[in-house]
């Protein structure tokens, strides 16, 4: 997300005398105002300015705060790690101006290029930025970043390409590291849930025989991913009913009688709560008056019906093919 400074540092400033604000933000992937308050704060800020106002970095400014960015994500308080930075800072040239840099430093092999210690692999930078922020619980980053990416990507390219190859990071981080990392993988999770919401439109009107059901079958309470396909549903104009994690069967097969859904989606993250037997006599409900009578598609959703499914019970891979799936039954 730009401010109108970083917008007219942009427009206003000229080519090749160093990078804008905003350019910066976009390339370590952290947000402008978080730059801003670094060089407020700390005294990170650039060198050199253009007509004694706009604000250009170079590429030893620009090396100073990724090795700022790299020592908060390892858990430095942000004065000491701006201490490091600038005491650090020298000759170098930072990889990110397309300048020659010299050979990392033997800690720094042992990270990530993201500064994160994730194993992030070839994913987009946006990924990167995501992970800086959340390791540094830095909830104003994170905000506009995954604004930023639904914005710029859409909901299920954000969803597919950024949020979740992060997400799955951070799980495997924790899941290496003991009990450490829980709480930033809560923190994302929580962040995420928060842009999926002001993103999705309102709630379309219910519209018989058009309705999808969303929920998460019993002792699963998983419910990210069903929070990103209704919020896909809804920017298509499709009813959603939400229930959330962990809903009982009986509530689950009375909100399907009440409902007469087109469609119910079951998610299951692990096999252990994975139910063929619940998703069939989900499937088997039936309403409608008599010689007329409707059945819902049953669609398991999540990694946890691997080997699970049967005639009948679609399993969409992805967020996009769940969309789609839901689309060709709503929408007759």
């Amino acid at each position: 997300m730009r401010t109108n400074r970083d917008e007219g540092d942009e427009a206003a400033a000229p080519r090749g005398g160093g990078l804008t604000t905003g350019e910066v933000a976009r390339r370590l992937g952290v947000a402008p105002t978080t730059i801003r308050s670094w060089d407020r704060r700390y005294g990170l800020g650039p060198t050199a300015h253009t007509d004694g106002r706009h604000r250009r970095w170079t590429a030893v400014d620009v090396a100073r705060l990724e090795r700022m960015c790299a020592l908060t994500a390892s858990g430095l308080p942000p004065a000491e790690a701006a201490r490091l930075a600038l005491d650090e800072a020298g000759p170098d040239t930072s990889p990110l101006t397309g300048s020659p840099a010299p050979p990392p430093r033997p800690a720094a092999r042992r990270r990530s290029r993201a500064g994160t210690g994730l194993r992030l692999g070839d994913a987009r930078q946006e990924c990167r930025g995501l992970a800086r922020a959340a390791l540094r619980l830095d909830a104003t980053s994170l905000d506009e970043l995954l604004t930023a990416a639904i914005e710029e990507h859409g909901l299920i390219a954000a969803w597919t390409e950024v949020i979740m190859p992060t997400l799955q990071a951070v799980g495997r981080k924790w899941e290496s590291s003991g009990e450490r990392y829980v709480e930033v993988e809560h923190f994302l999770s929580w962040h995420v849930s928060g842009a999926l919401r002001r993103h999705a439109p309102s709630v379309a009107a219910d519209r018989p025989g058009a309705t999808t059901l969303l929920a998460c079958v019993p002792a699963e309470n998983h419910t990210l991913p069903l929070e990103v396909l209704a919020a896909a549903l809804a920017e298509r104009g499709l009813p959603v009913r939400m229930f959330g994690g962990a809903l009982p069967v009986a509530s689950l097969v009375a909100a399907v009688r009440r409902t007469g859904p087109a469609v119910v989606g079951l998610w299951a993250q692990s096999r252990t709560t994975a139910s063929r037997p619940l998703a069939q006599h989900v499937a088997a409900i039936e309403w409608g008056v008599r010689g007329a009578r409707r059945k819902p598609l049953v669609l398991t959703l999540g990694p946890g019906w691997a080997g699970q499914t049967a005639p009948g019970l679609p399993h969409p891979p992805g967020l996009a093919e769940a969309v789609t799936a839901v689309e060709s039954v709503a929408l007759r």
